[in-house]
């Protein structure tokens, strides 16, 4: 796949994509012959990944950490599973923000819809 067609995938600018390569988080991109970016299955698959855990807040710091120790090969195995469990603890405790947050929007959206009906708005 091209730059642009993997940006149109994936909802990103060239120049994200380039950053993400340039810094480390998505490792070097298969080139043609002529140096133009060939995004295979593997390099598809990194950017699944940088896109997913931005997604969810990861830091670009943490994916470039876990780049660095998956090309390190297998004597990171521990150390990147420690870095995938911390990873997901921050995405819980921003999740537990969110839910508290969706809560109390949902319990003003009940309210006013009351007071659609009603005419008027309370608390109670």
């Amino acid at each position: 796949m091209t730059i642009k067609e993997v940006c149109e995938k994936y909802n990103l600018t060239p120049d994200t994509l380039r950053y993400y390569e340039r810094v480390g988080v998505i490792p070097e991109v298969t080139r043609t012959a002529g140096g133009i970016r060939d995004y295979q299955e593997e390099d598809i698959g990194w950017v699944e990944n940088a896109v997913c855990m931005r997604d969810a807040g990861v830091p670009v710091e943490m994916l470039i950490e876990y780049v660095k120790l998956f090309r390190e090969g297998d004597s990171t195995i521990d150390a990147r599973t420690n870095l995938l469990k911390e990873a997901r603890e921050q995405i819980l405790e921003a999740k537990k923000k969110y839910d508290v947050a969706l809560e109390k929007l949902d319990y003003k959206i009940g309210r006013y819809e009351v007071a659609q009906k009603t005419g008027k708005f309370t608390w109670e």
